[in-house]
């Protein structure tokens, strides 16, 4: 399944909110490497996203009223 450039987004969003609110981290990283990008919690949730690690699933309506 491709996602759009709208659902990648929002999943980011959605991630790096959690991160920002105290959720751990779904991946091990070292200390130089969050130093690196400054704790960002977007880029940890990019981060995770590239992996294919995140826990979030997209259901999109289909025309024959059925889901994918």
């Amino acid at each position: 399944m491709k996602i759009t450039k709208y659902e990648k987004a929002r999943i980011i969003g959605a991630r790096s909110l959690q991160i920002a609110m105290g959720a751990p981290l779904l991946l091990k990283l070292k200390k130089d490497q969050l130093e690196k990008i400054n704790y960002n919690p977007i880029e940890l949730a990019k981060i995770e996203f590239e992996k294919k690690i995140i826990p979030i699933t997209i259901k999109r309506p289909l025309p024959i009223k059925q889901e994918e």
